[in-house]
């Protein structure tokens, strides 16, 4: 699926295998991709990775592309999505430097704290660390999204609404969705609040053109995938929020001791700004930080060149 990898497959849980892309020798560098994505979001820094002395392993995530999609809603919780990680890095050999973007962000921070010894190093795309909330996550989102529309995570928590809306038109539904989360998509066709009683699908639309970054063959691999699959795996991962924050109640006040790294754009809705205001206070290590101006939420893909270099700084000053 990307080019200049070779596809692995490994089983990381009983029953549960995913399918992994690598290239390079050297320092494990783990990439972890998102929802709606695929190990094939990161098709732009492989490469560059590889040749600077890497070995780069990236996964497709449990419930995408070829990788296992268990039935049980609980199976994507985000221990057991850090445990995945794990299996990835003794295998590879520890430890490892461990990447994510949206979703991935979230498992990758969550094996730093929880696998300490197999991750040197941490870092993340668009969703910042964060403490843990005060209260059920969900709870929080409700009371902030008011009485007249819904947010889109408590929206997903039905199993089946949200599938049935992106599996009606794939490609629809990614491109719009793509488009409307981005930097590119002007202020009026911007991804909407959900109001009640309205569909997740009605919230965008797909361009009149895809943006440069976003090509045709590259929505393909997605449609695909996503055709193939399904999106009950990935949707999966939202139904485990408030299970996630009870499961990581040990870890309340932990901080990540490993260096990490930073990135997202200007124009990204899940960039937080709270939560990056206060990232340093619960990463400590912060090495590398930026906010790439007039970029939206799909990071590596919309800005490969800096987020390459980015990567390749924060990677190269680890040993120095």
């Amino acid at each position: 699926m990307i080019p200049g990898t070779a596809r692995r497959t490994l089983e990381t849980a009983p029953g549960v295998v995913l399918e992994l892309f690598e290239a390079g020798a050297g320092p494990p560098v783990i990439l972890l991709h998102g929802f709606p994505e695929l190990a094939y979001s990161w098709r732009h820094q492989v490469a560059p990775l590889a040749a600077a002395g890497f070995r780069v392993i990236v996964p497709n995530q449990r419930g995408y592309g070829a990788s296992s999609a268990p039935a049980a809603i609980e199976e994507y919780d985000i221990e057991a999505l850090a445990a995945d990680v794990a299996a990835m890095v003794r295998r590879a050999g520890p430890p490892a430097v461990v990447i994510g973007h949206d979703w991935g962000a979230p498992v990758a921070w969550h094996a730093a704290l929880r696998y300490p010894g197999l991750v040197r190093a941490v870092g993340s795309l668009s969703v910042p660390h964060a403490a843990r909330a005060p209260r059920p996550p969900l709870d929080l989102m409700r009371e902030a999204a008011g009485p007249d529309h819904i947010h889109y995570i408590d929206y997903f928590q039905q199993p089946g609404l949200a599938e049935s809306e992106f599996e009606a038109d794939v490609r629809a539904g990614l491109a719009g969705f793509y488009w409307s989360i981005s930097g590119d998509a002007p202020r009026e066709e911007r991804f909407r609040p959900i109001r009640r009683g309205s569909r997740f699908i009605d919230s965008f639309a797909p361009p009149a053109a895809l943006p440069s970054w976003l090509t045709e063959a590259d929505l393909q691999v997605y449609v695909d995938a996503f055709t193939a699959s399904g999106f009950r795996g990935g949707l999966n991962w939202y139904r485990n929020v408030n299970r996630n924050w009870e499961r990581s109640a040990d870890l309340a006040g932990a901080v990540v001791r490993q260096p990490a790294l930073f990135v997202t754009g200007s124009r990204d809705p899940a960039r937080n700004p709270p939560a990056i205001e206060r990232l340093r206070e619960v990463v400590p290590g912060l090495r590398v930080f930026a906010i790439l101006e007039g970029c939206g939420h799909w990071t590596q893909q919309e800005r490969p060149g800096e987020v390459t270099a980015l990567l390749l700084e924060f990677l190269g000053a680890l040993d120095a």
